[in-house]
């Protein structure tokens, strides 16, 4: 397998994982018109903990690897996702599809990919392994993310507005907007339980890898508190990080089924040969 092969597809499959991370959820409240800005994203936020899985559609553009869009269904417990990513400035080789499912990510590239392995499509991945194991690193960790912890950081934003009615994809929402810096966001947590902290602090860790320190968030909140749609910005060391992510749909059964063996070259495996050779 040649080392660009390597480097792309985990390039590819770190962006996904970090939009993958980007997911936001829905929860319902009794809001009303009268309520301010800030209670309303809190509200939108509040249940957060509850959701089991979600469909959403993302585009924009996140550093090193450019323009990205993609579809995607996600649970979380326990974690499965399946995703079909387009790197659109990668060309032919732009396109891949993410799953992750009993402990393990596998990154397909159809034809592209299998010219570079032996005629096989897949790689996997063992998250397993995040601890140390072979595999193991930035990838995996990133991968065991709670995505649904995003729909909190506007909660820490100390300049929250509502910028108006939009419709999103047919849905009537209300748009809201501010920033707010990873400090702000630890300095939030100081209230929060222990278990709350901690995916807190794993999703803002994402951030903190690409270099940025402050993000600018807009999110349409629709009928019932639902979060039809987020975009977060940011400034990162590498370039410019800017995602929007639609949501199709919520706590509805995710079914992630492994590529074949046949079709699969386990990057732990050759790790281990690798370093016996």
């Amino acid at each position: 397998m040649r080392g660009s092969v390597r480097r792309g597809a985990t390039g590819a499959a770190l962006a996904a994982l970090v939009l993958g991370g980007g997911a936001v959820a829905c929860a319902k409240s009794d809001e009303s018109p009268k309520m301010t800005p800030a209670a309303a994203v809190a509200a939108a936020a509040k249940n957060t903990e509850a959701i089991t899985s979600l469909t959403y559609r993302m585009t924009g553009k996140v550093p090193e690897t450019g323009r990205v869009e993609a579809e995607a269904a996600m649970s979380m417990k326990p974690l499965a996702m399946s995703m079909k990513m387009n790197a659109l400035d990668q060309g032919a080789d732009g396109r891949m599809e993410i799953r992750v499912v009993d402990k393990a990510m596998y990154l397909g590239g159809g034809q592209a990919v299998a010219k570079e392995l032996d005629g096989k499509s897949w790689m996997k991945f063992d998250l397993s392994g995040a601890a140390g194991g072979p595999g193991a690193g930035k990838l995996p960790s990133q991968a065991g993310q709670d995505p649904s912890q995003e729909s909190t950081y506007l909660t820490g934003s100390k300049d929250v507005k509502k910028v108006g009615t939009e419709k999103v994809d047919g849905v009537s929402t209300t748009h809201y907007k501010g920033t707010v810096t990873l400090d702000d966001l630890r300095a939030s947590l100081k209230d929060e339980d222990k278990a709350t902290r901690e995916k807190r602090e794993k999703s803002l860790k994402q951030y903190e890898d690409l270099g940025a320190d402050k993000l600018t968030m807009d999110m349409w909140i629709g009928p019932d508190d639902h979060t039809k749609q987020v975009r977060v910005r940011a400034a990162a060391d590498k370039g410019p990080f800017d995602v929007t992510l639609t949501f199709l749909d919520y706590n509805k059964p995710v079914t992630v089924k492994a590529p074949p063996a046949k079709d699969t070259v386990d990057l732990a495996a050759m790790m281990k040969d690798a370093q016996a050779g």
